[in-house]
């Protein structure tokens, strides 16, 4: 659980402070103009970061405090 939930706040920070290297992972192959992500997959981007950096944050709360 303690594993699992530091990938999540991993994966949450660099989701919401490297949009521009998940965009090069999952769109980039998909657009002709390599002209960068847009605002709103930006803003996509780092809401889904702040999500998985909340839940990855929650469960190693949960380990300290339910788990003994």
């Amino acid at each position: 659980m303690i594993f699992l939930s530091i990938i999540l706040i991993g994966i949450g920070l660099t989701m919401f402070f490297k949009t521009d290297v998940f965009w090069e992972i999952t769109e980039s192959w998909k657009s002709n103009s390599s002209s960068g992500p847009s605002d709103l997959y930006e803003f996509d981007i780092k809401f889904g970061g702040v999500m998985f950096f909340l839940v990855g944050s929650a469960g190693l709360i949960a380990v300290m405090f339910f788990e003994g």
